[in-house]
């Protein structure tokens, strides 16, 4: 993927009157609009700690390219198997951009929304870790009016006042700053987060670490206090010894548990784990199953996926299939109720996609009796198992069953409404009517519009009408291209934020 109103003269205590009135109209209306993009930023992985994808604020018609930035200086020939880390907005229309400055490293840069306008950069010692092939991105995360990135040695570099040209910089460090005082070189060179930030409500934050020996969990409070858990202490398991690389944790609606996949990275084996939000306990974990085969489902580090929590706590996750390609490299989409104790229907698409939760109401056809359903990718790769190209993307509805569309013994998610892929695929040309990719791994959802923006790998940017069930609007970004899957972001004026061929489009009116 690349790519005024006159008024009459009055008598003075009328006139004092109406002026008050006035001021206080404008006060109001002040504080409504303040009130308006307080909801309105894009402030993690996804949008929010449960990564919904759900946007607060109506989407501007793609009808323009606004500005346009490199996310990556130093793009690489061929295919771009890289994760670009997503985009954030704050409530007053700063943009944040991870950008990759080298073969793995990373700085952040900062832009007004409105204009494009460079405001600041931040430089990172941030380095991805290693991947089988895809290259993991830079994921920051916003809270408390602050920014954290990432940085070396598993240190959390935070930025005040990200609306400002400065803002003072100073590091959290889960396991101490003493402990990296007596050593730096040792964990500068042993220490690496390996998944995007997550902040929750009341600032927290969390994210998955990399050791040598020990990997896991870690937890910052906003007064500073680090704590970390073992991957192996979370799963029940000692043969797990990873955090899933990029796997975003996502935090219950009402803040008490943590949702994080962990890894066997010897086998690509693991779980699904709930702990408690404030002390990291575990509190459980279930096993990874692939649906049909009920053996060991794939986790792999070339994925970006991460959990998402539903407005009835249910969690979801993507993972390959086993054996593979037995689902046409489709993965599945596990589905468990919040404390993981009960395995629900699963979706027929998980590979390397964050699922978005979009309101039933929106979905014009609809007659079911789910409060919400879930938008996923829903790709059909050509010549892999089955696969035929037809590649779409997809509503489905979690509590409600029809056959696998591939494997038809397995039950999953209803398909409620699905949109092909719009472009002819020409690197497949005995497989008719395959089609360019979507090329999403968390798509943005605009209940206001009733749509879902999402990129595809023919270079365009697409607007999925839900209650038409079309692509009601089309803007080309890039001629297309073979790239990593991206995120789609809405700021809070309404611009769409895409990422093609390595580039950000601040798209809009």
């Amino acid at each position: 993927m690349f790519s005024g109103r006159q008024f009459a003269p009055a008598r003075p205590k009328a006139h004092t009157i109406s002026i008050r009135f006035f001021v206080a109209l404008l006060a109001a209306t002040f504080v409504a609009a303040q009130s308006r993009a307080q909801t309105g930023g894009w402030l993690t992985h996804s949008h929010d700690a449960q990564h919904t994808g759900v946007s607060a604020i109506g989407s501007q018609p793609l009808t323009k390219i606004h500005w346009h930035t490199p996310v990556d200086l130093a793009l690489p020939q061929g295919e771009i198997l890289i994760h670009y880390g997503s985009p954030l907005v704050t409530p007053a229309n700063t943009v944040i951009i991870p950008i990759k400055t080298g073969a793995d490293t990373f700085k952040i840069g900062a832009r007004s929304g409105a204009t494009g306008a460079h405001l600041w950069s931040l430089a990172t010692s941030y380095t991805a870790p290693s991947s089988a092939s895809f290259l993991p991105g830079i994921g920051p995360t916003m809270g408390g009016g602050q920014l954290y990135v990432p940085d070396s040695a598993g240190r959390v570099l935070v930025r005040a006042t990200p609306d400002l040209p400065t803002g003072k910089t100073s590091h959290l460090i889960f396991y101490g700053q003493k402990n990296y005082a007596s050593n730096p070189t040792v964990y500068q060179q042993n220490v690496q987060i390996n998944t995007p930030l997550t902040t929750d409500a009341a600032g927290n934050l969390y994210f998955g670490f990399l050791i040598n020996l020990v990997s896991g969990l870690a937890r910052i409070a906003p007064d500073g206090t680090g704590a970390w858990v073992a991957a192996s202490t979370i799963s029940g398991d000692s043969a797990v010894n990873s955090v899933a690389m990029s796997c975003a944790p996502a935090v219950s609606k009402d803040g008490t548990m943590v949702y994080v996949a962990t890894v066997n990275e010897s086998n690509e084996s693991g779980y699904l784990v709930a702990v408690n939000s404030a002390t990291l306990a575990p509190i459980k974990a279930v096993k990874l199953l692939d649906p049909s085969s009920g053996m060991n489902a794939q986790i792999n580090d070339s994925s970006s996926a991460a959990p998402t929590v539903g407005p009835d706590g249910d969690v979801y996750y993507g993972v390959l299939e086993n054996p593979f390609p037995a689902h046409n490299d489709r993965g599945w989409l596990l589905h468990y109720n919040s404390t993981l104790t009960k395995t629900k229907v699963p979706g027929s698409f998980g590979w390397d996609d964050t699922v978005s939760i979009v309101t039933a109401s929106l979905v014009a056809s609809y007659t079911g009796t789910s409060k919400y359903l879930v938008m996923t990718k829903y790709n059909n790769y050509a010549s892999i198992g089955t696969g035929d190209g037809h590649n779409r993307i997809a509503i489905l509805d979690p509590n409600a069953t029809e056959n696998d569309p591939v494997i038809s013994k397995v039950k999953v998610m209803k398909e409620v409404i699905t949109q092909l892929g719009v472009t002819p695929d020409p690197d497949f040309p005995s497989f008719p009517g395959a089609v360019r990719e979507w090329c999403i791994n968390a798509a943005a959802v605009d209940p206001i519009t009733k749509s879902i923006i999402a990129n595809s790998e023919d270079g365009k940017l697409y607007r999925w009408d839900l209650t038409s069930n079309t692509l009601l609007q089309t803007i080309t970004l890039s001629s297309g291209i073979g790239e990593a899957y991206t995120p789609t972001v809405i700021g809070p004026d309404g611009t769409v934020y895409a990422i093609n061929f390595a580039v950000l489009n601040a798209v809009g009116k």
